[in-house]
């Protein structure tokens, strides 16, 4: 059992809106226990020139892809992803199981409800750049200091309105949940991301669900990953104890 904890995990994220491997590529020099892998999306940082996904599923699809290249296939893997990050997660989870890609597969999502409730509030719909932006950032309780200026806002929006877009527009195209295990966190004040919001996600998966809620509000890793990494080192040691998949 100390050997299978002592091994390295492999830690598949996924981007929020507007983000992009970067962040958690950064991640990497903090943590010794996950080998960190950031998904690019299209329309951002190395693939920027790419037309965006407006789309979770054809997204997801996209991801798998990409894993099926560049990750391995044989370690223990947890899927992470936070707010937008964290629907995509479980699409790809669900495609990850269908296909056997892993021999053992956890998820954890962030800061966001269950897939199948909808977003109450939309900022798609808003023609107007800067009303738009307001609402992204009412939304997402983090400001996009590069939105502030005026030649890369002009670059940025396309993205930012697309993920926003696949967002707001996704539904689940059944209520099949995943056979995986499910970590659930949420920043403690959190205003954009209810306790009751996060506890919906009990219904996600066949297998245990996990909430915990984390010091912070929406975008509470932004500041200090540590407890981040901390609360998914727990989780897979507390899954490996009981003997679930990881």
């Amino acid at each position: 059992m100390e050997e299978l904890v002592m091994e390295k995990i492999q830690l598949i994220c996924l981007p929020f809106a507007g983000g992009g491997a970067s962040i958690f590529n950064e991640w990497q020099p903090q943590t010794m226990q996950f080998d960190i892998y950031g998904v690019q999306l299209p329309g951002r940082e190395k693939r920027f020139v790419e037309t965006p996904y407006t789309c979770v599923h054809e997204a997801a699809q996209h991801v798998v892809e990409l894993l099926i290249k560049d990750t391995d296939k044989t370690k223990l893997t947890v899927i992470f992803g936070h707010s937008l990050g964290a629907v995509l997660a479980f699409e790809v989870t669900r495609l990850v199981e269908q296909q056997q890609l892993y021999p053992n597969v956890s998820l954890v999502v962030s800061g966001s409800p269950d897939p199948w409730t909808p977003r109450s509030s939309r900022a798609s719909d808003e023609v107007d750049d800067d009303s738009f932006v307001e609402k992204v950032q009412a939304f997402s309780g983090f400001t996009h200091t590069a939105l502030e200026e005026p030649m890369m806002r002009e670059l940025l929006l396309p993205t930012l309105r697309a993920d926003v877009q696949m967002h707001e527009d996704y539904r689940p195209q059944n209520k099949t949940p995943v056979q995986s295990p499910i970590l659930v966190l949420r920043g403690d004040v959190d205003e954009l991301v209810s306790k009751y919001d996060v506890q919906q996600w009990q219904h996600a998966s066949s297998e245990r669900v996990v909430f915990s809620e984390l010091s912070g509000g929406h975008m509470y890793f932004m500041d200090d990953i540590q407890p981040l990494l901390a609360e998914l080192s727990d989780f897979v040691k507390d899954a490996m104890m009981l003997g679930e998949e990881v």
